[in-house]
């Protein structure tokens, strides 16, 4: 066996062994697509907000109606399945095109972790509904939608480990400025999946 020979050997057991191992197909586009959708619904609330002559700025702590919270709530689903639909198209088009399957063992693992901290946060911000506690729902989202992605970095691109540490370090900030929740919930949801998204799609197109 030449040399060439035996370096297309190597890369080629890298490559099976990393396929076997971590889910390379997630898509960038997918990111900036749920980027996108985060801030035209944080945009809606915001009109909302002052249909119900709520001024989101003015520093008053402000009282929702079951209805508005109501209509939050879809708000927040709807944005939620646009991100979830839109990471399932990009990334099964992408792994069509790799010529890889899309779930697998590894995409199992991937999903199990991924969704320990997701669900246990979503529960956590439904008893925050319940307790009326409306200004802590944002930034306990963003801290375990965080900790959902470092936890999932090991099934999956390393680079998410750092969209978590500052989804984190984003709900974190937003504990001590209460009230800024909308603020900090567009920029986490809605700028940084956007640069990441943009990010990883250059950099594993």
């Amino acid at each position: 066996m030449d040399s060439k020979n035996y370096h297309e050997e190597l890369s080629h057991i890298r490559s099976m062994m990393e396929r076997s191992s971590r889910f390379i197909s997630l898509s960038g586009l997918s990111g900036v697509v749920a980027g996108l959708a985060a801030i035209i619904g944080a945009a809606y609330v915001f009109f909302v907000f002052r249909r119900e002559g709520i001024d989101y700025f003015d520093g008053e702590r402000n009282i929702f109606g079951k209805e508005l919270v109501k209509e939050l709530v879809i708000t927040g689903t709807v944005i939620l399945l646009v991100a979830l639909l839109s990471g399932y198209f990009f990334t099964a088009n992408k792994s069509k095109k790799k010529g890889l399957k899309i779930w697998d063992h590894t995409t199992k693992r991937l999903l199990i972790t991924f969704a320990v901290p997701l669900v246990t946060g979503g529960f956590f911000c439904l008893i925050l509904l319940y307790h009326h506690l409306f200004v802590g729902i944002a930034p306990a989202t963003l801290i375990f939608y965080g900790l959902a992605l470092v936890s999932a970095e090991r099934y999956t691109l390393t680079d998410i480990k750092y969209l978590g540490y500052c989804q984190i370090i984003l709900g974190l900030i937003s504990l001590l400025f209460l009230g800024w929740g909308l603020v900090a919930w567009t920029i986490g949801f809605g700028v940084l999946h956007i640069v990441y998204g943009w990010i990883m799609h250059k950099k594993y197109k």
